[in-house]
């Protein structure tokens, strides 16, 4: 049987920030829970395991798709740097209060730590609020001394870079950064497969049964890159009909495909899969094997043996382009 596009089972995440624009932007139905501050799109998290929602595959987890497949799916390449993982994790957030304040450690602390991945992720802002804002790393120079100094004064956002954002916003946070997504923000989020967060503040909230969240301050002080940068959002130039690549790194390449018509694909050569996310509008993907239908929210994996396709669309449809390589 060919592999072909495979879509997913949405997981649905009830967070104690989270909001209903899940559900009144996206279309995605998460009750019976009370909000949803997240969705898990594409995963091959242990415990959150996608599971294929189309074709002849249909109700099968990742994880399956992946020893049936192999290489067909994920690319001889990434078959041998990653065995049976999946490497990315691809979700939806959505902000109705601000996230905690954290950090994520990279592949070496968190290997040792954890045993898992490290978590460098991007976020795309697909809505925004007024005024809304988020936090990516440091407003000026500090060491890990001046930092506990700061956060056992109760100083820690002042340290820290705050941002207004709007729509198409790009940021990438290597891990290490220590960051928050800002209340009133909808974004699509692409990172390394991991699950591991270190909490440093949380504004004192508690949850509905009165309990604090758990914070990670002392696990998290070796996990921080206390360097400042000049620039902390991505540049790019938007163009229609063009792939215009918005973050490289060596976890993912993320390009954006602003299309107003038919667009041919082919990664011949590329040696890996590719993850499309559609942010706006609707598509028809065509391959030699049949189509898919493509509409705001959707995720879809395209093999690494599908090398051929294009997105056929009469009104339009901007995608995010993620996959593993330059």
């Amino acid at each position: 049987m060919s592999l072909y596009p495979l879509k997913f089972k949405t997981i649905f995440k009830d967070k104690l920030w989270g909001g209903e624009k899940i559900k009144t932007i996206l279309g995605k139905d998460f009750s019976p829970l009370p909000n949803c501050g997240e969705t898990w799109e594409l995963s091959g998290v242990k415990g959150n395991i996608s599971e294929v929602s189309n074709g002849t595959l249909a109700g099968k987890p990742l994880t399956d798709v992946i020893a049936l497949y192999g290489a067909d799916l994920l690319g001889e390449r990434i078959k041998k740097q990653f065995g049976s993982e999946f490497p990315l994790l691809i979700k939806f957030i959505d902000a109705n209060d601000d996230l905690s304040i954290q950090v994520h450690p990279d592949d070496e602390l968190a290997q040792k730590r954890h045993n898992s991945f490290g978590k460098s992720e991007m976020w795309y802002i697909m809505q925004a609020d007024k005024g809304a804002s988020l936090i990516s790393g440091f407003s000026e120079e500090v060491d890990k001394e001046s930092y506990q100094k700061a956060f056992n004064e109760g100083r820690l956002e002042q340290i820290l870079n705050r941002e207004e954002v709007t729509a198409g916003d790009v940021f990438y946070l290597p891990a290490g950064r220590v960051h928050t997504i800002g209340k009133g923000l909808l974004l699509a989020e692409i990172q390394q497969t991991s699950d591991v967060t270190y909490r440093i503040y949380d504004f004192d909230r508690k949850d509905d049964q009165g309990n604090k969240r758990e914070l990670h301050i002392e696990e998290s002080l070796d996990a921080i890159d206390y360097q400042k940068y000049d620039e902390y959002k991505s540049p790019y130039l938007d163009k229609q009909d063009e792939s215009v690549n918005l973050v490289t790194c060596e976890y993912f390449t993320t390009n954006k495909l602003h299309l107003t018509g038919n667009f041919q694909i082919n990664h011949a050569g590329l040696d890996c899969f590719k993850i499309y996310i559609c942010l706006e509008g609707n598509a028809r993907l065509v391959t030699a094997h049949g189509s898919e239908e493509v509409a705001m929210g959707d995720v879809i994996l395209v093999p690494a043996s599908v090398e051929q396709y294009t997105f056929e669309t009469s009104t339009g449809t901007t995608l995010l382009e993620s996959y593993i390589g330059n």
